[in-house]
């Protein structure tokens, strides 16, 4: 898979890197936790998998007849003025997708002397000071910028998660993120997720090259609960003491206003007093 950096109105630097096709492990986080409702101990792993093949299950796009690949593929190469796409003679065939990268939240990256992603200058953009561990920090990628990936028609929106991550030397779990697929219609941008077996070259193929038709975007993967299996250890560390410092100050609150009606009452108590 090749990762090209596309400049956009928010970035301007640029980054190219590849390696195979296919060739990402698959690594999984050795912790996970149940939710707040219930405790913080180890969770077993088959819950974790369990989850993980109901996305499986989802299913994608079927294949299409092999004679109607070399008729899209002709015609999306007609319609574009590079980056076409190539038919092997397995049948298979690369091409190029670009993700637009929309994370509201830090990344977490080793913490090394020399800037992973940044601007020409060596500076990392808009790094956070706070430390996770001695060998980790994090910052905000910028906003919306565009990879442009070089992958093939049975590289899954799994392999493009992890390939954009392992790229950038991001230490989140995948799981934490997710591919949506971004529609236009009646002037609304529309998001679906695509489900972990999806194959976005396939997508790409039957939406042609109009980015109007489709794009895709990585953003966090918002499921309506908090997976806590998905972050690490000293993530989770960092949540109680956010947790204990918000109960103090709730604490304080709730103390200092029944002191101030204790106060008022006692007042009125010896108004009334003979």
């Amino acid at each position: 898979m090749t990762v090209n950096t596309e400049p956009t109105p928010s970035m301007t630097s640029s980054n190219s890197m590849s390696s195979g096709y296919c060739s990402l492990d698959d690594d999984n986080e050795d912790f996970a936790f149940f939710t707040a409702k219930t405790s913080f101990f180890r969770k077993p792993g088959n819950s974790v998998k369990k989850s993980e093949a109901k996305e499986e299950e989802q299913g994608g796009v079927k294949d299409l007849p092999e004679g109607e690949v070399n008729t899209r593929i002709e015609e999306y190469n007609s319609r574009v003025s590079e980056n076409g796409m190539k038919l092997a003679s397995d049948g298979s065939y690369t091409g190029f997708i670009k993700v637009h990268l929309r994370l509201s939240r830090p990344v977490t990256v080793p913490a090394l002397e020399e800037p992973v992603l940044g601007a020409p200058d060596g500076s990392l953009s808009e790094r956070q000071d706070c430390r996770q561990g001695e060998d980790r920090t994090s910052f905000y990628l910028p906003c919306d910028c565009v990879k442009q990936l070089h992958i093939s028609s049975t590289t899954t929106t799994r392999e493009v998660i992890q390939g954009l991550l392992k790229k950038f030397m991001v230490l989140d779990n995948p799981r934490k993120f997710a591919l949506y697929r971004q529609t236009h219609r009646d002037g609304q941008d529309l998001f679906q997720k695509l489900p972990l077996c999806e194959r976005p070259l396939l997508l790409r193929l039957i939406a042609g090259p109009d980015p109007e038709q489709l794009s895709f975007v990585l953003k966090e993967n918002e499921t309506g609960e908090v997976e806590w299996h998905a972050f690490s250890v000293p993530e989770l560390q960092n949540f109680l003491v956010i947790l204990d410092k918000e109960e103090a100050e709730r604490v304080r609150a709730v103390q200092s206003k029944y002191t101030m009606y204790k106060r008022r009452l006692q007042q009125a108590l010896q108004q009334h007093d003979p």
